[in-house]
């Protein structure tokens, strides 16, 4: 005689397994969600860093400018003379900085010593270029770049 309480174990397996592939499908799907959402964070920020290491070579490049343009001032100075620039604070006019380097603001900066060498003067300018800003950009600003060059020269 068979016992009425008697069931199969296919059966009682086949019950115990409904719904185990749509958790596994639901924990699959939040993963890799997850993972997408990851790599696009990391993409962005990469590009974002990109563009701010672009802008500071940029930003050397115009303080680099600035040293480039003091230097042709000091040469161009008759020997034993002091550079005018020198005596004023400078800024390179809007005209001569062009392309990418031309949103940034150029501020020369000179300092002068004298030394006599036997009959003659000698003059030794510690010159300072500091480009800033890009379009406007504000100190404090995540997107904000400045960039200094210090060089010595004598005439």
């Amino acid at each position: 005689m068979r016992n009425p309480d008697f069931r199969p174990m296919t059966r009682i397996f086949k019950r115990a397994s409904h719904g185990f592939a749509l958790v596994t499908a639901i924990f699959l799907l939040v993963v890799l969600s997850a993972l997408g959402a990851m790599m696009v964070t990391f993409f962005t920020t990469q590009q974002q860093s990109s563009a701010v290491d672009i802008t500071g070579s940029l930003a050397y490049q115009a303080a680099k400018a600035g040293i480039e343009w003091a230097a042709l001032g000091v040469n161009n100075t008759t020997p034993g003379t002091l550079w005018a620039g020198c005596a004023t604070g400078l800024t390179i006019p809007a005209n001569q900085m062009s392309g990418k380097m031309a949103p940034f603001n150029v501020t020369v900066t000179c300092s002068s010593t004298s030394a006599s060498q036997g009959s003659s003067t000698l003059y030794i300018y510690n010159i300072t270029s500091v480009s800033t800003g890009l379009n406007g950009v504000s100190r404090g600003s995540q997107d904000f770049v400045s960039r200094s060059i210090t060089a010595r020269m004598a005439d």
